[in-house]
């Protein structure tokens, strides 16, 4: 068992402390990994904040995480010292299911193990990202390609399996035209990835103030959803929307832009059900889905698929002691769009 530094929240308004946390000792199938970068998503705030209820306190989140490995069990074959590598949002599964022998271990019947603020069976809880080391089995560690930065690769270890395992799984590609609904830290990426499949790119955002980047990114429209007119142009115009937001949304007027056979996908959690009346969907054979991240081989394949198309997060690189007014600017929506904690420099 080693010790290392760490930042933790004791409750919902106490903010981050640094600390020292117990990481255990390096078992057969274990990869010991030095952190270097830890990405900010907005789970980590619900989790910290207490906003979703059952935080286990003291919480250490965070699971965007790249660095490098210093150990590895005696069983372990595919990892060595030195190697870059990234953990995401899970750390361990029963491995027996048939989910988890089908690379499907989002899916465990036994309840994947989430990376931080989940119970594990000696009484202890998972802590995260936010510090400067991690012990994980070597199935939830994935290589990350030297083609990419490893502070913009953190995020894509939960942002960019988020969006590419649907936008694969629904067909965005050449001859398809896909709508990304919100153009934040999931949705950036997921116009990077549809852009870089094939797809024909369309944004749709509350305002026209991030245009100018949803072009660069590869999109061919950028639409404000706040005009009337956007639905009354792209009425039936897409094959599939991946709606990134978690805003409570008139959801029938979405799926009023899709063709027949389009799929609304959602990746977003937000606080109310939507309110679809079956003609909706049943007039058109139109699909209203949701997709939560993906299996560990889909990871490893959506990030050398990442690294083959040049497709990275844009980030803020910040500070350990900048995480809560990071966290109140994800709130606020002022971030382009993705922020990483520099743990290797600010968090030894």
């Amino acid at each position: 068992m080693s010790t290392v530094p760490a930042l933790e929240a004791t409750s919902a308004g106490s903010g981050f402390r640094r600390t020292t946390i117990e990481r255990r000792a390096v078992g057969p199938r274990d990869v010991e990994i030095r952190i270097d970068y830890a990405g900010i998503c907005h789970s980590d705030i619900h989790t910290a904040r207490d906003e979703w209820g059952g935080t286990r306190y003291p919480v250490t989140p965070g699971h965007e995480i790249v660095g490098r490995v210093l150990a590895v069990g005696e069983a372990v074959e595919g990892f060595a010292p030195g190697d870059t590598v990234g953990v995401g949002c899970f750390v361990d599964s029963c491995g027996r299911c048939e989910y988890c022998t089908t690379g499907q271990e989002n899916f465990c019947t036994q309840g994947v193990v989430g990376t931080y603020n989940a119970p594990l069976p000696d009484g202890t809880v998972t802590k995260g990202g936010y510090s400067r080391g991690i012990v994980v089995d070597e199935r939830f560690v994935m290589h990350v390609p030297d083609a990419l930065d490893p502070a913009r690769a953190a995020p894509l270890l939960c942002a960019g399996i988020t969006t590419y395992a649907p936008l694969k799984r629904w067909g965005a590609g050449p001859g398809r035209k896909v709508a990304v609904l919100g153009m934040g830290g999931l949705g950036h990426v997921a116009v990077k990835i549809a852009a870089a499949m094939g797809a024909e790119v369309t944004v749709l955002s509350q305002s026209l103030s991030k245009q100018d980047d949803g072009l660069a990114f590869g999109a061919v429209d950028y639409f404000a959803t706040k005009d009337p007119e956007t639905f009354a142009r792209n009425r039936g115009r897409f094959d599939l929307i991946l709606n990134t937001v978690s805003a409570d949304l008139p959801i029938e007027q979405y799926l009023s832009l899709l063709r027949v056979n389009g799929v609304l996908c959602s990746v977003g959690l937000p606080t109310e059900p939507y309110s679809v009346r079956p003609g909706a969907l049943v007039g058109t054979q139109r699909v209203l889905t949701g997709s939560m991240v993906g299996g560990l081989p889909e990871h490893q394949e959506m990030l050398e698929f990442c690294a083959e198309h040049g497709v990275e997060a844009e980030i803020e690189l910040i500070g350990a002691d900048d995480v809560d007014a990071a966290y109140d600017r994800v709130v606020a929506s002022d971030v382009r769009y993705r922020f990483v904690v520099d743990v290797a420099r600010t968090l030894a």
